[in-house]
């Protein structure tokens, strides 16, 4: 059953298409088994909170997990959980505490985290410790076939053998060491029989954790983890992978060089990479000073549903920059959605409007359904969530003037009477992107300025005339905005700020 509603059951044959990395070309969807589509995620390496990059890919690809079920496909989701790495480790050693502590504390925040942006739990969520069996079988099968060999307790992977290497990033093997994030030292290089080799398994050092294998006690390297868990959960070829786009090079390319090595079949038809976050500009790290938890962010008063709005705004492949004035316009924007989405949900005004609660879905008018088409079109153009929310603000439109009207004590009319399909529609919808109504905060009748939700409301409502290709009437709409003092700014990553003159 669909659990986000009804009006998608004389929804047309689906379209959709993605930006693949793997062949750098925008493609139509063909899963490898019809109505059903594999998911492999990768998740985080626990070794300590999760921060605003790991918000932005999260809620990304909950929002494309919810789209391909409410288009009727049955989804396996699968995310894993790093909990072996050089970092975690160097984490226990500053507290004094292990590996398994380190990582246990951080996945429960993870989980934490991950509720309280309403993303969806995996379906399966595999741990690297609990895959060691299939990431030692596939290192031996890699070992057998020539295409790794060991030295003195390690395990390396033989770049050099594998002709279509870099397939995915474009990257020359000169490149390799530039993406190599400090992982290597000098002692493993001369182990190597060649500079661009990588571990699959790495000997124990002294006072490190280590677990058995046939090359001697150690750990895996990170890139076989995730080979050997889509393995293990999902088989050897898979729909969908995702991830970052700084995942890239060098961990989606190894795990295609090793999976593709061991298995001798393609590793996924399609690899789909989100953009990175900036903070005012700047790339996001704990030495700039600029690095923000969601746990954080969320404890200074940013509601949950503000921050996926935000993240949504933006198309998922460009980078997305974090400001305290697109944070608020966000927060602008989402004011206006909730309004219209709590117009529905409470009895008493349900009952003030005359609304029966029963599905009126089978009785939608065109006007509907054009909405609903609307916003189809924009999820099946490589996920154009920016498109899809100017859909859900021209749905929002009259259900907020009637919850003005409310609000004032005016007289209902039958207009307001009429809404019940459109804000079904607008719940259902709202829905598929991971969007519900919250709690707002009371109006300060005190407060200054201009109306933050009606200009937010106005660029929304731009957008949708921009896509449409109505450029007419988007100019109308700047002009507008314009005469009241405000000045629009768009962003390079799709969305606009707003300025007001003099001020």
């Amino acid at each position: 059953m669909n659990p986000y509603g009804s009006f998608n059951l004389s929804r047309p044959a689906l379209t959709l298409q993605f930006t693949n990395t793997l062949t750098r070309r925008t493609e139509a969807f063909q899963p490898r088994v019809p109505g059903e589509v594999s998911i492999y995620c990768c998740g985080v390496t626990v070794y300590d909170l999760c921060h605003l990059g790991h918000a932005r890919s999260y809620i990304v690809w909950d929002v494309l997990r919810r789209y391909l079920i409410w288009s009727g496909y049955r989804v396996t989701f699968v995310q894993n959980i790093t909990d072996i790495d050089d970092k975690i480790l160097q984490r226990a050693a500053q507290e004094g505490s292990s590996m398994q502590a380190v990582s246990d504390r951080n996945i429960t925040a993870f989980r934490d985290d991950m509720a309280a942006l309403n993303i969806l739990p995996p379906d399966k969520v595999p741990r690297a410790t609990e895959c060691l069996e299939g990431i030692r079988a596939m290192i031996g099968e890699l070992e057998a076939s020539g295409a790794a060999y060991s030295a003195a307790g390690d395990v390396y992977f033989a770049v050099l053998g594998q002709p279509d290497y870099g397939k995915l990033s474009g990257r020359s093997l000169s490149e390799q060491q530039q993406g190599a994030s400090g992982r290597l030292n000098t002692e493993e290089e001369s182990r190597k029989r060649h500079p661009f080799d990588f571990a699959l398994w790495k000997g124990a050092k002294p006072g490190e954790p280590s677990f058995p294998s046939p090359w001697g006690p150690g750990r895996p390297g990170w890139h076989i983890e995730c080979s050997a868990m889509v393995r293990q959960e999902l088989g050897t070829t898979i729909d969908i992978h995702l991830g970052g786009s700084d995942l890239i090079f060098p961990h989606h390319e190894n795990e295609i060089a090793q999976s593709e090595a061991a298995n001798a079949e393609p590793l996924a038809h399609y690899w789909l990479h989100n953009g990175m976050v900036n903070v005012d500009g700047e790339k996001m790290s704990k030495s700039l000073g600029n690095f923000t938890t969601i746990r954080s962010l969320l404890s200074s008063g940013v509601s949950a549903m503000t921050l996926r709005f935000f993240v949504l705004q933006a198309h998922y492949r460009k980078p997305l920059d974090f400001t305290t004035e697109a944070l608020a316009a966000a927060a602008a924007g989402w004011q206006g959605l909730n309004q219209a989405l709590g117009l529905g949900l409470k009895p008493s005004l349900q009952s003030l409007l005359a609304w029966d609660g029963r599905s009126v879905a089978e009785e939608a008018d065109g006007a509907l359904l054009s909405c609903r088409d609307a916003f189809v079109a924009a999820m099946d153009d490589d996920l154009n969530t920016s498109a899809a929310l100017a859909v859900l603000f021209e749905l929002a439109r009259p259900l907020r003037a009637s919850a003005r009207r409310l609000e004032r004590g005016d007289q209902l009319t039958d207009e307001d009477r009429s809404l019940q399909g459109r804000w079904q529609l607008l719940q259902e919808l709202s829905g598929v992107l991971g969007l519900e109504q919250e709690a707002s905060p009371e109006p300060d009748p005190g407060a200054e300025g201009p109306d933050q939700v009606e200009i937010q409301t106005l660029i929304s409502e731009r957008l949708a005339a921009r896509q449409a290709k109505r450029y007419a009437d988007a100019d109308a709409i700047r002009d507008r905005l314009r005469a009241k003092g405000i000045e629009l700014i768009d962003r390079p990553d799709g969305t606009t700020e707003w300025i007001q003159r003099g001020a």
